[in-house]
């Protein structure tokens, strides 16, 4: 009877391991890759944005990690340049209670840039990634909202980060132009 206990346990784990590897082969079958690691077609970048920000930090430690890049503090030392070309955050109202008060907001952070080199070439034509995430409100739990409303302003901050990183994974290196055309000869 012991016997047969044991080989349904070792049948299990059987299964079970089974299962994780035919998992494992779906997902990297259909391009799966965690996040973090983007291939990028340079060799260093220099961040248009405050060296002190939120945003500059999560970026480089983001690139840092995900490659073999190097985010240099000078904009001169670097292969290409991500222009920032604006960052806005707004904090709208989405809906009112019955009483008039505030009982939804929508929270929107809208990014814009272009990755150039340093003769201007652009290596990523300019865009604009938006990010909106909605946030109920309650005049009752203003301490508890407020903390909510932090944690979306910081997740949506690492969502922005990620899809600037798929973005500049998409960055090539723009063709020469030829600076004079031969002239054919009569």
């Amino acid at each position: 009877m012991l016997a047969l206990g044991m080989g349904n346990t070792c049948m299990t784990h059987t299964w079970k391991i089974t299962l994780a590897l035919l998992v494992s082969a779906a997902l990297t079958a259909c391009g799966f890759q965690l996040r973090g690691a983007y291939p990028l077609a340079f060799d260093s970048i220099y961040l248009g944005l405050p060296e002190t920000g939120e945003m500059h930090a999560l970026l480089k430690r983001s690139i840092m990690a995900g490659s073999q890049v190097v985010v240099t503090s000078e904009r001169e030392t670097a292969q290409v340049v991500l222009q920032v070309l604006t960052d806005r955050q707004a904090k709208n109202i989405l809906s009112l209670s019955a009483a008039g008060r505030v009982s939804e907001y929508q929270l929107v952070r809208t990014f814009g840039f272009r990755l150039i080199d340093t003769d201007n070439r652009e290596w990523l034509i300019p865009g604009q990634i938006t990010v909106k995430r909605d946030v109920s409100y309650n005049d009752d739990q203003l301490l508890s909202k407020e903390a909510e409303e932090n944690l979306l302003w910081r997740d949506m901050q690492n969502d922005l980060a990620q899809q600037i990183l798929r973005r500049l994974a998409t960055a090539r290196m723009p063709p020469a132009t030829a600076s004079a055309t031969p002239q054919p000869q009569h």
